[in-house]
Protein backbone atom coordinates (compact mmCIF):
# COMPACT_ATOMS: atom_id res chain seq x y z
CA UNK A 1 0.00 0.00 0.00
CA UNK A 2 1.39 3.44 -0.91
CA UNK A 3 1.75 6.25 1.59
CA UNK A 4 -1.08 8.15 -0.18
CA UNK A 5 -3.43 5.19 0.10
CA UNK A 6 -2.48 4.72 3.72
CA UNK A 7 -3.34 8.36 4.41
CA UNK A 8 -6.75 7.95 2.73
CA UNK A 9 -7.47 4.82 4.72
CA UNK A 10 -6.85 6.56 8.01
CA UNK A 11 -7.40 10.32 8.35
CA UNK A 12 -9.59 10.75 5.27
CA UNK A 13 -11.71 7.74 6.15
CA UNK A 14 -12.25 9.10 9.63
CA UNK A 15 -13.27 12.47 8.16
CA UNK A 16 -15.68 10.88 5.69
CA UNK A 17 -17.25 8.69 8.35
CA UNK A 18 -17.67 11.69 10.61
CA UNK A 19 -19.26 13.69 7.79
CA UNK A 20 -21.66 10.85 7.01
CA UNK A 21 -22.57 10.58 10.68
CA UNK A 22 -23.38 14.29 10.93
CA UNK A 23 -25.37 14.18 7.68
CA UNK A 24 -27.33 11.17 8.91
CA UNK A 25 -28.06 12.88 12.21
CA UNK A 26 -29.42 15.95 10.47
CA UNK A 27 -31.56 14.13 7.93
CA UNK A 28 -32.95 11.21 9.88
CA UNK A 29 -35.56 11.11 12.63
CA UNK A 30 -34.23 7.84 13.98
CA UNK A 31 -33.15 8.35 17.59
CA UNK A 32 -29.73 7.37 18.84
CA UNK A 33 -29.09 5.48 22.03
CA UNK A 34 -28.98 8.67 24.11
CA UNK A 35 -31.62 11.26 24.88
CA UNK A 36 -32.10 13.94 22.22
CA UNK A 37 -31.61 17.39 23.69
CA UNK A 38 -34.69 18.86 22.03
CA UNK A 39 -37.02 21.47 23.42
CA UNK A 40 -40.71 21.27 22.52
CA UNK A 41 -43.05 24.15 21.66
CA UNK A 42 -46.66 23.05 21.21
CA UNK A 43 -49.04 25.67 19.78
CA UNK A 44 -52.73 24.78 20.13
CA UNK A 45 -55.51 27.07 18.93
CA UNK A 46 -59.19 27.02 19.85
CA UNK A 47 -62.03 26.47 17.32
CA UNK A 48 -59.78 27.08 14.31
CA UNK A 49 -60.77 24.67 11.55
CA UNK A 50 -58.69 22.86 8.95
CA UNK A 51 -59.78 25.43 6.39
CA UNK A 52 -58.81 28.49 8.42
CA UNK A 53 -55.38 28.69 6.79
CA UNK A 54 -54.26 30.00 3.43
CA UNK A 55 -51.98 26.94 3.34
CA UNK A 56 -55.12 24.81 2.96
CA UNK A 57 -56.56 26.84 0.11
CA UNK A 58 -58.54 29.51 1.95
CA UNK A 59 -58.56 32.45 -0.44
CA UNK A 60 -59.67 35.00 2.15
CA UNK A 61 -57.59 34.58 5.30
CA UNK A 62 -53.85 35.28 5.13
CA UNK A 63 -51.57 33.14 7.30
CA UNK A 64 -48.04 33.57 5.89
CA UNK A 65 -46.19 32.64 9.08
CA UNK A 66 -48.12 29.41 9.68
CA UNK A 67 -47.80 28.59 5.98
CA UNK A 68 -44.03 29.06 6.23
CA UNK A 69 -43.94 26.78 9.27
CA UNK A 70 -45.90 24.14 7.38
CA UNK A 71 -43.44 24.27 4.49
CA UNK A 72 -40.62 23.49 6.92
CA UNK A 73 -42.56 20.78 8.75
CA UNK A 74 -43.81 17.25 8.53
CA UNK A 75 -47.46 17.79 7.54
CA UNK A 76 -50.04 15.17 8.46
CA UNK A 77 -52.70 15.38 5.79
CA UNK A 78 -55.41 13.65 7.83
CA UNK A 79 -54.95 14.45 11.51
CA UNK A 80 -57.92 13.83 13.79
CA UNK A 81 -58.99 15.21 17.15
CA UNK A 82 -62.25 15.25 19.12
CA UNK A 83 -65.29 17.37 18.12
CA UNK A 84 -64.89 19.78 21.08
CA UNK A 85 -62.21 21.37 23.25
CA UNK A 86 -61.66 19.52 26.53
CA UNK A 87 -61.77 15.96 25.11
CA UNK A 88 -59.08 16.85 22.57
CA UNK A 89 -56.87 18.33 25.27
CA UNK A 90 -57.20 15.27 27.49
CA UNK A 91 -56.17 12.94 24.66
CA UNK A 92 -53.36 15.22 23.52
CA UNK A 93 -51.83 15.41 27.00
CA UNK A 94 -52.12 11.72 27.87
CA UNK A 95 -52.01 9.73 24.62
CA UNK A 96 -55.31 8.18 25.70
CA UNK A 97 -58.86 8.52 24.49
CA UNK A 98 -60.57 11.16 26.58
CA UNK A 99 -63.30 8.90 27.95
CA UNK A 100 -60.65 6.76 29.67
CA UNK A 101 -59.23 9.87 31.38
CA UNK A 102 -62.58 10.89 32.87
CA UNK A 103 -63.10 13.82 30.50
CA UNK A 104 -66.41 13.46 28.68
CA UNK A 105 -67.50 16.98 27.69
CA UNK A 106 -66.81 20.70 28.24
CA UNK A 107 -68.68 21.93 31.34
CA UNK A 108 -70.34 20.88 34.65
CA UNK A 109 -67.07 19.12 35.61
CA UNK A 110 -67.43 16.78 32.66
CA UNK A 111 -64.21 18.40 31.41
CA UNK A 112 -62.18 17.26 34.45
CA UNK A 113 -59.36 14.80 33.85
CA UNK A 114 -58.56 12.32 36.63
CA UNK A 115 -55.50 13.27 38.65
CA UNK A 116 -53.81 9.88 38.17
CA UNK A 117 -53.53 10.41 34.43
CA UNK A 118 -49.93 10.74 33.24
CA UNK A 119 -49.43 13.84 31.10
CA UNK A 120 -46.70 15.02 28.72
CA UNK A 121 -45.08 17.30 31.34
CA UNK A 122 -45.17 14.50 33.92
CA UNK A 123 -43.47 12.14 31.47
CA UNK A 124 -40.82 14.75 30.63
CA UNK A 125 -40.09 15.96 34.17
CA UNK A 126 -37.70 13.09 35.16
CA UNK A 127 -35.63 13.93 32.08
CA UNK A 128 -34.87 17.48 33.11
CA UNK A 129 -37.66 19.31 31.31
CA UNK A 130 -39.32 22.39 32.77
CA UNK A 131 -42.90 22.68 31.52
CA UNK A 132 -45.06 25.77 31.14
CA UNK A 133 -48.66 26.19 30.04
CA UNK A 134 -49.76 29.56 28.73
CA UNK A 135 -53.45 30.04 28.01
CA UNK A 136 -56.40 27.71 28.16
CA UNK A 137 -56.36 24.56 30.33
CA UNK A 138 -59.96 23.25 30.43
CA UNK A 139 -59.26 20.00 32.33
CA UNK A 140 -60.30 21.04 35.81
CA UNK A 141 -60.21 24.28 37.77
CA UNK A 142 -59.08 23.14 41.20
CA UNK A 143 -55.85 21.46 42.33
CA UNK A 144 -54.82 18.68 41.69
CA UNK A 145 -56.86 18.71 38.48
CA UNK A 146 -55.33 22.04 37.44
CA UNK A 147 -52.10 22.46 35.40
CA UNK A 148 -49.81 22.53 38.45
CA UNK A 149 -51.37 19.33 39.74
CA UNK A 150 -50.92 17.67 36.34
CA UNK A 151 -47.20 18.26 35.91
CA UNK A 152 -46.72 21.83 34.68
CA UNK A 153 -44.14 23.87 36.56
CA UNK A 154 -45.63 27.19 35.50
CA UNK A 155 -49.18 28.16 34.56
CA UNK A 156 -50.25 31.52 33.23
CA UNK A 157 -53.74 31.48 31.80
CA UNK A 158 -57.25 30.34 32.65
CA UNK A 159 -58.63 26.97 33.67
CA UNK A 160 -62.11 27.34 32.18
CA UNK A 161 -63.29 26.60 28.65
CA UNK A 162 -63.19 30.29 27.74
CA UNK A 163 -62.84 33.77 29.16
CA UNK A 164 -65.53 36.38 28.75
CA UNK A 165 -63.25 39.24 27.71
CA UNK A 166 -60.02 39.12 25.72
CA UNK A 167 -58.77 42.65 26.47
CA UNK A 168 -57.12 43.69 29.75
CA UNK A 169 -58.41 40.58 31.46
CA UNK A 170 -57.41 38.78 34.65
CA UNK A 171 -55.46 35.52 34.48
CA UNK A 172 -54.16 32.96 36.93
CA UNK A 173 -50.39 32.80 37.46
CA UNK A 174 -49.89 29.50 39.27
CA UNK A 175 -52.34 30.04 42.18
CA UNK A 176 -52.70 33.82 42.11
CA UNK A 177 -55.05 36.00 40.07
CA UNK A 178 -53.23 38.79 38.23
CA UNK A 179 -54.38 41.63 35.93
CA UNK A 180 -53.06 41.84 32.38
CA UNK A 181 -52.87 44.62 29.81
CA UNK A 182 -53.48 44.12 26.12
CA UNK A 183 -55.02 41.58 23.75
CA UNK A 184 -54.96 38.15 25.38
CA UNK A 185 -53.26 36.09 22.60
CA UNK A 186 -50.48 38.70 22.47
CA UNK A 187 -50.06 38.58 26.25
CA UNK A 188 -49.88 34.79 26.23
CA UNK A 189 -47.33 34.79 23.41
CA UNK A 190 -45.17 37.28 25.29
CA UNK A 191 -45.23 35.02 28.34
CA UNK A 192 -44.36 31.94 26.28
CA UNK A 193 -41.34 33.67 24.78
CA UNK A 194 -40.20 34.85 28.21
CA UNK A 195 -40.52 31.29 29.52
CA UNK A 196 -38.52 29.77 26.67
CA UNK A 197 -35.83 32.42 27.11
CA UNK A 198 -35.08 31.42 30.70
CA UNK A 199 -35.14 27.61 30.27
CA UNK A 200 -32.41 25.32 29.00
CA UNK A 201 -34.73 22.36 28.42
CA UNK A 202 -38.40 23.11 28.09
CA UNK A 203 -41.82 21.93 27.09
CA UNK A 204 -43.82 25.07 26.35
CA UNK A 205 -47.51 24.76 25.55
CA UNK A 206 -49.14 27.88 24.14
CA UNK A 207 -52.87 27.17 24.28
CA UNK A 208 -54.44 30.17 22.56
CA UNK A 209 -58.09 31.02 23.22
CA UNK A 210 -58.88 32.29 19.73
CA UNK A 211 -60.86 32.17 17.47
CA UNK A 212 -63.23 30.83 20.16
CA UNK A 213 -66.00 33.24 21.13
CA UNK A 214 -66.60 35.87 22.40
CA UNK A 215 -65.66 37.45 19.11
CA UNK A 216 -63.18 40.18 20.00
CA UNK A 217 -60.15 41.35 18.02
CA UNK A 218 -58.20 44.62 17.64
CA UNK A 219 -59.48 47.08 15.04
CA UNK A 220 -56.61 46.65 12.60
CA UNK A 221 -57.37 42.93 12.14
CA UNK A 222 -61.13 43.38 12.03
CA UNK A 223 -61.06 46.27 9.58
CA UNK A 224 -58.84 44.36 7.15
CA UNK A 225 -61.31 41.50 6.77
CA UNK A 226 -64.39 43.67 7.00
CA UNK A 227 -63.03 45.49 3.96
CA UNK A 228 -63.14 42.17 2.09
CA UNK A 229 -66.93 42.16 2.35
CA UNK A 230 -67.31 39.67 5.23
CA UNK A 231 -69.99 39.90 7.88
CA UNK A 232 -68.93 40.96 11.37
CA UNK A 233 -68.51 37.42 12.73
CA UNK A 234 -66.36 36.09 9.89
CA UNK A 235 -64.35 39.31 9.75
CA UNK A 236 -63.65 38.90 13.45
CA UNK A 237 -62.84 35.19 13.15
CA UNK A 238 -60.40 35.73 10.30
CA UNK A 239 -58.95 38.72 12.15
CA UNK A 240 -58.37 36.46 15.15
CA UNK A 241 -56.71 33.88 12.90
CA UNK A 242 -54.50 36.57 11.39
CA UNK A 243 -53.48 37.61 14.89
CA UNK A 244 -52.64 33.98 15.69
CA UNK A 245 -50.48 33.94 12.57
CA UNK A 246 -48.61 37.07 13.65
CA UNK A 247 -47.95 35.51 17.04
CA UNK A 248 -46.67 32.31 15.43
CA UNK A 249 -44.35 34.57 13.46
CA UNK A 250 -43.10 36.18 16.66
CA UNK A 251 -42.46 32.78 18.24
CA UNK A 252 -40.50 31.55 15.24
CA UNK A 253 -38.53 34.79 15.05
CA UNK A 254 -37.53 34.42 18.70
CA UNK A 255 -36.46 30.81 18.24
CA UNK A 256 -34.35 31.73 15.22
CA UNK A 257 -32.75 34.81 16.77
CA UNK A 258 -31.96 32.94 19.98
CA UNK A 259 -30.55 29.95 18.14
CA UNK A 260 -32.99 27.62 19.88
CA UNK A 261 -34.65 26.74 16.60
CA UNK A 262 -31.74 24.33 16.06
CA UNK A 263 -32.93 22.07 18.89
CA UNK A 264 -36.64 22.82 19.26
CA UNK A 265 -39.50 20.71 17.97
CA UNK A 266 -42.39 23.02 17.01
CA UNK A 267 -45.93 21.68 16.69
CA UNK A 268 -48.91 23.65 15.40
CA UNK A 269 -52.40 22.20 15.66
CA UNK A 270 -56.00 23.09 16.50
CA UNK A 271 -58.48 21.44 18.85
CA UNK A 272 -61.57 20.82 16.68
CA UNK A 273 -63.41 21.97 13.58
CA UNK A 274 -64.45 25.57 12.91
CA UNK A 275 -66.98 27.32 15.16
CA UNK A 276 -69.25 28.18 12.24
CA UNK A 277 -69.96 27.53 8.59
CA UNK A 278 -67.09 28.85 6.46
CA UNK A 279 -64.46 27.49 4.09
CA UNK A 280 -63.30 24.05 5.26
CA UNK A 281 -61.96 22.30 2.18
CA UNK A 282 -65.33 20.90 1.14
CA UNK A 283 -65.60 18.73 4.24
CA UNK A 284 -68.92 18.02 5.91
CA UNK A 285 -69.50 19.32 9.41
CA UNK A 286 -68.09 21.82 11.88
CA UNK A 287 -67.25 21.97 15.59
CA UNK A 288 -69.19 19.41 17.69
CA UNK A 289 -69.88 17.22 14.62
CA UNK A 290 -68.58 13.68 14.13
CA UNK A 291 -67.97 14.23 10.42
CA UNK A 292 -64.64 15.06 8.80
CA UNK A 293 -65.16 18.81 9.10
CA UNK A 294 -65.65 18.53 12.85
CA UNK A 295 -62.53 16.55 13.70
CA UNK A 296 -59.92 16.88 10.94
CA UNK A 297 -57.48 19.69 11.77
CA UNK A 298 -54.07 21.08 10.75
CA UNK A 299 -51.06 19.34 12.28
CA UNK A 300 -47.56 20.54 11.44
CA UNK A 301 -44.46 19.25 13.22
CA UNK A 302 -41.13 20.98 12.59
CA UNK A 303 -38.28 18.70 13.66
CA UNK A 304 -34.65 19.86 13.70
CA UNK A 305 -32.79 18.42 10.74
CA UNK A 306 -35.90 16.97 9.10
CA UNK A 307 -37.19 18.49 5.89
CA UNK A 308 -40.72 19.08 4.68
CA UNK A 309 -42.80 16.03 3.86
CA UNK A 310 -46.47 15.14 3.75
CA UNK A 311 -47.81 12.07 5.53
CA UNK A 312 -50.89 10.45 3.99
CA UNK A 313 -51.90 7.78 6.57
CA UNK A 314 -54.17 9.26 9.24
CA UNK A 315 -52.91 10.15 12.69
CA UNK A 316 -54.55 11.64 15.77
CA UNK A 317 -54.25 13.46 19.08
CA UNK A 318 -53.51 10.23 20.98
CA UNK A 319 -50.33 9.80 18.91
CA UNK A 320 -48.59 13.01 20.01
CA UNK A 321 -47.25 11.83 23.37
CA UNK A 322 -45.75 8.52 22.18
CA UNK A 323 -44.28 10.28 19.12
CA UNK A 324 -42.57 12.88 21.30
CA UNK A 325 -41.15 10.14 23.50
CA UNK A 326 -39.68 8.51 20.42
CA UNK A 327 -38.30 11.77 19.00
CA UNK A 328 -36.73 12.71 22.32
CA UNK A 329 -35.48 9.13 22.71
CA UNK A 330 -36.37 9.06 26.39
CA UNK A 331 -37.91 5.62 26.12
CA UNK A 332 -41.24 4.51 24.81
CA UNK A 333 -44.15 4.95 27.19
CA UNK A 334 -44.41 1.72 29.12
CA UNK A 335 -48.02 2.22 30.19
CA UNK A 336 -50.01 -0.42 28.29
CA UNK A 337 -53.07 1.81 28.55
CA UNK A 338 -51.64 4.33 26.07
CA UNK A 339 -53.97 4.28 23.07
CA UNK A 340 -51.81 6.25 20.64
CA UNK A 341 -48.92 5.05 18.53
CA UNK A 342 -45.55 6.61 17.77
CA UNK A 343 -45.58 8.13 14.29
CA UNK A 344 -41.82 7.72 13.97
CA UNK A 345 -42.08 4.90 11.39
CA UNK A 346 -44.14 7.19 9.15
CA UNK A 347 -41.52 9.91 9.49
CA UNK A 348 -38.95 7.37 8.35
CA UNK A 349 -40.98 6.39 5.28
CA UNK A 350 -42.46 3.12 6.54
CA UNK A 351 -44.47 1.61 3.69
CA UNK A 352 -45.81 -1.24 5.85
CA UNK A 353 -47.73 1.00 8.28
CA UNK A 354 -50.73 -0.91 9.57
CA UNK A 355 -54.09 0.83 9.40
CA UNK A 356 -55.99 1.45 12.65
CA UNK A 357 -59.38 2.61 13.83
CA UNK A 358 -59.88 6.09 15.25
CA UNK A 359 -62.78 6.54 17.66
CA UNK A 360 -64.89 9.61 18.39
CA UNK A 361 -67.51 10.27 21.04
CA UNK A 362 -69.58 13.38 21.64
CA UNK A 363 -71.89 14.48 24.47
CA UNK A 364 -74.81 16.88 24.50
CA UNK A 365 -75.71 17.78 28.10
CA UNK A 366 -75.92 14.17 29.33
CA UNK A 367 -73.68 11.17 28.68
CA UNK A 368 -74.96 8.54 26.25
CA UNK A 369 -73.40 5.85 24.09
CA UNK A 370 -73.95 8.02 21.02
CA UNK A 371 -73.24 10.25 19.12
CA UNK A 372 -70.15 8.30 18.18
CA UNK A 373 -67.99 7.44 15.20
CA UNK A 374 -65.32 5.02 14.04
CA UNK A 375 -63.08 5.68 11.05
CA UNK A 376 -59.99 4.23 9.40
CA UNK A 377 -58.03 5.06 6.28
CA UNK A 378 -60.95 4.15 4.01
CA UNK A 379 -64.26 4.26 5.87
CA UNK A 380 -66.19 6.43 8.33
CA UNK A 381 -69.23 5.22 10.28
CA UNK A 382 -71.22 7.78 12.28
CA UNK A 383 -73.84 6.79 14.83
CA UNK A 384 -76.51 9.25 15.90
CA UNK A 385 -80.08 9.00 17.17
CA UNK A 386 -81.91 6.71 14.73
CA UNK A 387 -79.33 7.58 12.09
CA UNK A 388 -76.35 5.64 10.83
CA UNK A 389 -74.12 6.77 7.97
CA UNK A 390 -71.23 5.02 6.25
CA UNK A 391 -68.85 6.79 3.87
CA UNK A 392 -65.86 5.75 1.78
CA UNK A 393 -63.45 8.58 2.57
CA UNK A 394 -61.02 7.88 -0.26
CA UNK A 395 -63.63 8.10 -3.02
CA UNK A 396 -66.02 10.41 -1.18
CA UNK A 397 -64.09 12.76 1.16
CA UNK A 398 -67.00 15.23 1.23
CA UNK A 399 -69.38 12.52 2.50
CA UNK A 400 -72.03 12.86 -0.17
CA UNK A 401 -72.89 9.19 -0.70
CA UNK A 402 -74.19 7.24 2.32
CA UNK A 403 -73.36 3.54 1.86
CA UNK A 404 -75.27 2.27 4.87
CA UNK A 405 -77.73 0.25 2.76
CA UNK A 406 -75.22 -1.26 0.36
CA UNK A 407 -72.49 -2.01 2.94
CA UNK A 408 -74.59 -3.31 5.84
CA UNK A 409 -72.13 -6.01 6.89
CA UNK A 410 -69.21 -3.60 7.04
CA UNK A 411 -71.29 -1.07 8.99
CA UNK A 412 -72.36 -3.72 11.52
CA UNK A 413 -68.78 -4.86 12.02
CA UNK A 414 -67.59 -1.30 12.55
CA UNK A 415 -70.43 -0.53 14.96
CA UNK A 416 -69.60 -3.61 17.03
CA UNK A 417 -65.97 -2.51 17.25
CA UNK A 418 -67.08 0.98 18.33
CA UNK A 419 -69.38 -0.31 21.06
CA UNK A 420 -66.69 -2.65 22.39
CA UNK A 421 -64.29 0.28 22.47
CA UNK A 422 -66.80 2.47 24.30
CA UNK A 423 -67.32 -0.20 26.95
CA UNK A 424 -63.57 -0.52 27.46
CA UNK A 425 -63.03 3.25 27.67
CA UNK A 426 -65.73 3.74 30.33
CA UNK A 427 -64.81 0.84 32.61
CA UNK A 428 -63.99 3.37 35.37
CA UNK A 429 -67.31 5.14 34.88
CA UNK A 430 -68.02 8.64 33.63
CA UNK A 431 -68.92 10.47 36.86
CA UNK A 432 -66.67 13.51 37.51
CA UNK A 433 -64.47 13.45 40.63
CA UNK A 434 -65.30 15.61 43.64
CA UNK A 435 -63.62 18.98 44.05
CA UNK A 436 -60.61 18.56 46.34
CA UNK A 437 -59.97 20.99 49.17
CA UNK A 438 -57.50 20.83 52.04
CA UNK A 439 -54.24 20.99 50.05
CA UNK A 440 -51.82 23.05 52.13
CA UNK A 441 -50.04 24.62 49.13
CA UNK A 442 -53.28 26.01 47.67
CA UNK A 443 -54.27 29.35 49.24
CA UNK A 444 -57.72 29.60 47.65
CA UNK A 445 -60.29 27.20 46.20
CA UNK A 446 -63.09 28.45 43.98
CA UNK A 447 -66.39 26.59 43.71
CA UNK A 448 -67.93 28.19 40.60
CA UNK A 449 -71.59 27.87 39.68
CA UNK A 450 -70.80 25.75 36.62
CA UNK A 451 -69.23 23.12 38.92
CA UNK A 452 -72.26 23.00 41.20
CA UNK A 453 -75.69 21.37 41.20
CA UNK A 454 -79.14 22.90 41.60
CA UNK A 455 -82.39 22.13 43.41
CA UNK A 456 -85.83 23.67 43.05
CA UNK A 457 -86.23 26.66 40.76
CA UNK A 458 -82.55 27.51 40.49
CA UNK A 459 -81.07 27.70 37.00
CA UNK A 460 -78.19 29.30 35.14
CA UNK A 461 -78.27 32.87 33.92
CA UNK A 462 -76.97 31.71 30.55
CA UNK A 463 -79.20 28.60 30.50
CA UNK A 464 -76.49 26.12 29.46
CA UNK A 465 -74.10 26.81 32.32
CA UNK A 466 -70.96 27.40 30.29
CA UNK A 467 -67.82 28.63 32.01
CA UNK A 468 -68.23 31.80 34.12
CA UNK A 469 -72.04 31.46 34.34
CA UNK A 470 -73.94 32.03 37.61
CA UNK A 471 -77.04 30.85 39.47
CA UNK A 472 -80.38 32.68 39.47
CA UNK A 473 -83.98 31.68 40.24
CA UNK A 474 -83.96 31.49 44.05
CA UNK A 475 -87.71 32.05 44.09
CA UNK A 476 -88.94 29.98 47.03
CA UNK A 477 -87.63 28.82 50.40
CA UNK A 478 -85.61 25.67 49.91
CA UNK A 479 -84.22 26.59 46.51
CA UNK A 480 -80.63 25.48 46.86
CA UNK A 481 -77.27 24.82 45.25
CA UNK A 482 -74.49 22.50 46.35
CA UNK A 483 -71.04 21.18 45.42
CA UNK A 484 -69.48 17.76 45.99
CA UNK A 485 -66.11 18.13 47.69
CA UNK A 486 -63.43 15.88 49.11
CA UNK A 487 -61.39 17.30 51.98
CA UNK A 488 -57.98 15.63 51.75
CA UNK A 489 -56.72 17.10 55.05
CA UNK A 490 -58.66 18.98 57.72
CA UNK A 491 -58.32 22.72 57.22
CA UNK A 492 -59.93 25.97 58.27
CA UNK A 493 -61.25 28.17 55.49
CA UNK A 494 -62.73 31.63 55.36
CA UNK A 495 -65.97 31.12 53.42
CA UNK A 496 -66.85 33.88 50.98
CA UNK A 497 -69.70 34.29 48.49
CA UNK A 498 -69.60 36.12 45.19
CA UNK A 499 -73.14 37.42 44.81
CA UNK A 500 -75.44 40.27 43.87
CA UNK A 501 -78.69 41.17 45.64
CA UNK A 502 -81.06 44.16 45.74
CA UNK A 503 -82.60 43.61 49.18
CA UNK A 504 -81.80 41.72 52.41
CA UNK A 505 -82.30 37.95 52.65
CA UNK A 506 -81.35 34.91 54.72
CA UNK A 507 -79.45 31.78 53.77
CA UNK A 508 -78.20 28.60 55.34
CA UNK A 509 -74.70 27.31 54.69
CA UNK A 510 -74.52 23.54 54.92
CA UNK A 511 -71.23 21.72 55.41
CA UNK A 512 -70.96 18.00 56.13
CA UNK A 513 -74.60 17.92 57.22
CA UNK A 514 -74.29 20.86 59.64
CA UNK A 515 -76.14 24.09 58.80
CA UNK A 516 -75.49 27.64 59.93
CA UNK A 517 -77.86 30.52 59.23
CA UNK A 518 -76.79 33.95 58.00
CA UNK A 519 -78.74 37.16 57.48
CA UNK A 520 -77.45 39.21 54.56
CA UNK A 521 -78.65 42.72 55.40
CA UNK A 522 -76.67 44.82 52.95
CA UNK A 523 -77.25 45.27 49.23
CA UNK A 524 -74.50 44.11 46.88
CA UNK A 525 -74.44 44.99 43.20
CA UNK A 526 -72.44 43.17 40.54
CA UNK A 527 -71.24 45.63 37.91
CA UNK A 528 -70.78 44.99 34.20
CA UNK A 529 -67.27 45.00 32.77
CA UNK A 530 -67.60 46.60 29.30
CA UNK A 531 -66.72 44.31 26.43
CA UNK A 532 -65.47 44.80 22.88
CA UNK A 533 -67.68 42.24 21.16
CA UNK A 534 -68.03 42.42 17.37
CA UNK A 535 -71.27 40.39 17.38
CA UNK A 536 -73.81 39.60 20.13
CA UNK A 537 -72.34 37.00 22.45
CA UNK A 538 -73.70 33.61 23.40
CA UNK A 539 -71.86 33.69 26.73
CA UNK A 540 -72.85 35.61 29.83
CA UNK A 541 -71.25 38.99 30.40
CA UNK A 542 -68.20 39.45 32.60
CA UNK A 543 -68.98 41.11 35.89
CA UNK A 544 -67.21 42.50 38.93
CA UNK A 545 -68.71 40.51 41.81
CA UNK A 546 -68.99 41.76 45.39
CA UNK A 547 -67.72 39.39 48.08
CA UNK A 548 -69.68 38.54 51.22
CA UNK A 549 -67.70 37.00 54.06
CA UNK A 550 -69.43 34.28 56.10
CA UNK A 551 -66.55 33.71 58.50
CA UNK A 552 -64.26 30.74 59.17
CA UNK A 553 -65.44 27.16 59.07
CA UNK A 554 -63.54 23.95 59.76
CA UNK A 555 -63.53 21.47 56.89
CA UNK A 556 -63.07 17.96 58.21
CA UNK A 557 -61.40 15.24 56.20
CA UNK A 558 -63.61 13.17 53.91
CA UNK A 559 -66.16 13.41 51.11
CA UNK A 560 -69.10 15.71 51.82
CA UNK A 561 -71.40 18.36 50.39
CA UNK A 562 -71.20 22.10 50.79
CA UNK A 563 -74.36 23.95 49.88
CA UNK A 564 -76.50 27.05 50.19
CA UNK A 565 -80.23 27.11 50.84
CA UNK A 566 -81.94 30.46 50.26
CA UNK A 567 -85.10 31.65 51.98
CA UNK A 568 -86.65 32.94 48.77
CA UNK A 569 -84.98 35.87 47.01
CA UNK A 570 -85.81 36.07 43.29
CA UNK A 571 -83.30 38.85 42.63
CA UNK A 572 -80.31 36.95 44.06
CA UNK A 573 -77.46 36.10 41.66
CA UNK A 574 -74.77 33.75 42.94
CA UNK A 575 -71.46 33.39 41.10
CA UNK A 576 -69.36 31.16 43.38
CA UNK A 577 -68.30 30.09 46.84
CA UNK A 578 -64.71 31.05 47.56
CA UNK A 579 -62.69 29.17 50.19
CA UNK A 580 -59.71 31.16 51.43
CA UNK A 581 -57.27 29.30 53.65
CA UNK A 582 -57.47 30.80 57.13
CA UNK A 583 -54.29 32.44 58.39
CA UNK A 584 -53.96 32.89 62.13
CA UNK A 585 -51.75 35.46 63.79
CA UNK A 586 -49.02 34.05 66.00
CA UNK A 587 -49.23 35.57 69.51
Amino acid sequence: MTQENSFFSSRNRIFILFTLFVFHSLTSCKPTSVEQDYNVLLILTDDQGWGDLSYHGNGIVETPHIDALAKESVVFDRFYVSPVCAPTRASLLTGRYHLATGTTWVTHRMEVMREEENTIPEVLKPHGYVSGLFGKWHQGKQYPHDPLGQGFDEFFGFAEGHLNNYFDTKLIHNFEEVPTKGYLPDVLTDSTIAFMAKQDRFFAMLSLNTPHSPFQVPDSYFDKYKAKGLDDKDACVYGMVANIDDNVGRLMEYLKESGKIENTIVIFMTDNGPNGIRYNGGMKGKKADLDEGGVRVPFFMKIPGVGHQQIKPWAGHVDVLPTLMDLLNIGQVLDPNIHGKSLMPLLQGDTEWEDRNFFTHQVHLEFDTIPGAIRNQEYLLTLKNNQKELYHLIDDPSQKSNLIETEKTRAEEMENIYRSWLKEMTVKGVDPPAIQVGHDLVPRVELPASDGKMEGNVHFKGEMGWANDWFIGFEKPGDAVYWEIEVVEQMDYEVQLQLSNTHPFSLSLGLDGLYERYDIRDVHSATLIPNRDRVPRGEVEEMNWPVVNLGIRTFRKGKQLIGLSIDGNPDLQLKAIMLKKAVYQTP
